[in-house]
């Protein structure tokens, strides 16, 4: 079996896209299927972090000179067309199943692709264009059937909701532990900081501004953020760990009682391990998974970061609210039912 990943990651983009792709990579390998990436090399990409993890890939060239009018297309740093000629010119045996991660790509694309493939998976959160795929995943809380009517060939299998969060395995191992600590919690002191992969607007930098010095501070940060020295610099001789890159974040996340966030792929995982969250909204298409994960009772979304903590902090009944909710929103299964679905007609 011969699967094709077309993903990117980058300052623009962010790491959330790529890193569920590698957490789907990661749950097909296991069935000895054949995994090839195909990337462009995007001003802040993680290539090299998928070849770390023993994946060929295939990189496509980037026209730093590349402007385009729509958001999505400039972070692709193509057109649609030319990436399908590129993708389609990528290809050399046959494809069973192309796995497609991008805002930017839409039944254009997958029409080009279509005659070199068997099938089609498309990975999306917005339900805002129209598609042409065999499948189509949106592990959001709150997908429906009626966000694609229309917007999907008939026949195409959804897969829509909590129940489809990709999540690696490291997350349902500790979450067990994780929810037990959480039950036996009487004081809140460990504050996980955590603003996405890039951060282009160095969010961390004034959230950690604004922490009581008491609070014991983690912060990770990506190893491609452009921040990340000032972050280092300003930890200096304070009570704030600073780790950049860390392949340890399920660990990080059950030692920690709340984390401070965006509403990116790690939201899923801290509601794994009932990590209550304090939540940032950095981007316009983020608004609607926080307000789903804020109306479920996951999460709070900042207001004024001093009060919204101290509230969380000194209200265990609030805090154990939040937690609970968290909890019920992914149980860890995701990826195994994502998995046993691609086969299923």
């Amino acid at each position: 079996m011969n699967i094709i990943f077309r993903v990117d990651s980058s300052n623009k983009i962010g790491i959330g896209h790529l890193m569920r792709c590698l957490t789907l990579a990661d749950a097909l390998r296991e069935k000895n299927y054949k995994i090839t990436f195909i990337c462009r090399d995007l001003i802040g990409n993680l290539i090299d972090l998928i070849r770390r993890k023993g994946y060929k890939v295939i990189v496509l060239l980037f026209d730093v000179e590349f402007k385009s009018n729509s958001l999505y297309l400039d972070w692709l740093g193509a057109t649609q067309g030319q990436d399908a000629q590129q993708t389609i010119q990528s290809l050399s045996d046959s494809v069973d199943l192309l796995v497609v991660d991008s805002y930017a790509l839409d039944k254009k694309w997958h029409v080009k692709l279509k005659a070199h493939v068997v099938k089609i998976l498309v990975i999306d959160d917005l339900a805002d264009r129209d598609f042409d795929c065999d499948i189509l995943l949106n592990q959001n809380l709150g997908s429906k059937r009626q966000d694609y009517q229309g917007r999907v060939p008939d026949g195409c299998q959804l897969l829509l909701g909590r129940r489809y969060v990709l999540l690696r395995p490291e997350f349902l191992k500790l979450r067990k532990a994780s929810l037990v600590k959480r039950d036996s919690t009487r004081k809140i002191k460990n504050v996980f900081v955590s603003m996405g992969g890039s951060d282009n607007n160095n969010i961390t930098y004034n959230v950690l501004q604004q922490l009581d010095s008491e609070l014991n501070i983690v912060v990770v940060l990506g190893e491609q953020s452009p921040h990340n020295k000032t972050i280092q610099n300003y930890a200096k001789n304070r009570n704030i760990e600073v780790i950049t890159g860390t392949d340890n974040m399920a660990e990080l996340m059950l030692e920690a009682d709340v984390a401070i966030g965006t509403s990116g792929s790690t939201s899923w995982e801290r509601c794994c391990l009932g990590l209550p969250t304090l939540l940032y909204i950095v981007a316009d298409n983020q608004r609607k998974i926080a307000e789903e994960l804020e109306q479920f009772g996951a999460i709070m979304i900042v207001q004024n970061l001093k009060d919204d903590l101290q509230k969380i902090t000194h209200d265990l009944t609030l805090w154990k609210f939040k937690s609970d909710s968290s909890k019920n929103v992914c149980d860890g299964l995701g990826v195994g039912r994502i998995v046993e679905a691609l086969w299923t007609e």
